[in-house]
């Protein structure tokens, strides 16, 4: 697993700097005409605004998720892809608590012009995607995730 914790700190990296680059936006941006553009907002809550102010909580949150992630994947001897999905995540995760612990709120810059959806930012689409593989791994490769020695299931 050490050796895919690059995909994680290119996650982490990746996000804080297009979040750095997102505070000096002066106003949206067009990137792609109807399509997607860049507007800079500041998220006190998670997904869609769930839990808006509760910045306290969602960190404690997401603490003991990555916390609860890391002991469960202990168990398991994983497989390419579930190594990849696992490291999208714990770097969407923990991109996204590092601004909660340092600045109180997600900066969130992606904004779809296609269709009304919520604004986003790097860290939420290594999560999306890393949960998205997560799925396809559990589903159509179910032996990338087999018990380490000596675990039974209970």
């Amino acid at each position: 697993m050490k050796r895919y914790l690059w995909i994680a700190a290119a996650v982490v990296i990746a996000d804080q700097l297009v979040k750095a680059l997102a505070r000096g936006l002066s106003g949206p941006v067009t990137l792609i005409p109807r399509v997607i553009g860049l507007r800079y907002s500041e998220n006190t809550g998670m997904a869609f605004s769930l839990l808006n102010r509760h910045t306290w909580l969602l960190t404690l949150l997401s603490l003991l998720l990555i916390v609860f992630g890391w002991l469960v994947l202990r168990r398991y001897r994983l497989g390419r892809l579930s190594r990849v999905a696992a490291m999208l995540m714990l770097g969407g995760a923990v991109g996204n608590l590092i601004d909660r612990l340092f600045v109180g709120y997600v900066v969130d810059m992606f904004e779809l012009l296609l269709f009304r959806f919520a604004i986003f930012n790097v860290a939420d689409v290594a999560l999306t995607l890393g949960g998205a593989l997560l799925a396809v791994t559990l589903l159509f490769f179910p032996k990338d995730w087999s018990l380490k020695h000596g675990d039974t299931e209970d």
